[in-house]
């Protein structure tokens, strides 16, 4: 028997739960791609716009405004965005401004974990319920044809079995990238924390650079 039949074998002895279970299994794969495209997109554009964007902050410490502002534009990184809204807003409350854009884009990296969470939970629970309906079949078929039938319990013992462990299987293998991910958020989160207060220090000095070179009326 090849691989493939194998698990095609397992899959038709797990019953009806292990539809379901695919389907999670699919949409956790799909989720778990399309994150890491992501986010080799975004540290990729972090690492090459790093001195864009800390060039836009010394510019923008000196009350080169619009330099700082074509410079942190040509950036694709999130660092670059934040530091172009500084600049953009630097004459409203900058702490609120910077605050509302980083949470923008925190919630551009969170999206598709809720999926992976919900997966991680549900998984093994429709695993349960596979065990469940596997137990209860064995117990009517005990109950119909005693021992006379001892395959059709056994059929129901290993629908049990079978449904737990794929359940577990979907559940590790999304739980898995949704750590990876999570932890990449949280360094995320604190590389726009320091942009944060650098773009709010550059801004607040170059107001001041560019109010004492204003010419006295």
């Amino acid at each position: 028997m090849s691989s493939y039949q194998f698990i095609v074998s397992l899959f038709e002895k797990g019953g009806p739960v292990m539809w379901p279970l695919l389907v999670c299994s699919f949409v956790a794969m799909t989720v778990a791609f399309e994150r890491m495209i992501f986010y080799a997109r975004e540290n990729a554009a972090s690492r090459r716009h790093a001195h864009d964007t800390e060039k836009a902050l010394e510019l923008a410490t000196q009350g080169r405004f619009d330099e700082a502002a074509l410079l942190a534009k040509k950036s694709a990184s999130c660092e670059g965005r934040l530091v172009l809204t500084a600049i953009t807003h630097r004459d409203m409350v900058l702490d609120e401004t910077l605050e509302t854009h980083a949470l923008s884009e925190l919630d551009r990296h969170r999206r598709g974990l809720t999926i992976l969470d919900t997966i991680i939970t549900l998984a093994p629970m429709l695993g349960i319920l596979g065990t469940v309906t596997g137990i209860i079949g064995s117990f009517d078929m005990l109950s119909s044809d005693g021992i006379q039938n001892p395959a059709g319990v056994t059929r129901g013992i290993a629908e049990a079995l079978i449904t737990t462990a794929a359940g577990l299987v979907v559940s590790i293998g999304a739980l898995i990238p949704f750590n990876a991910f999570s932890s990449h958020i949280r360094r995320v989160t604190r590389d726009l924390e320091q942009t944060a207060y650098k773009a709010e220090v550059a801004c607040a000095r170059g107001v001041k650079v560019a109010q004492a070179f204003q010419p006295v009326k």
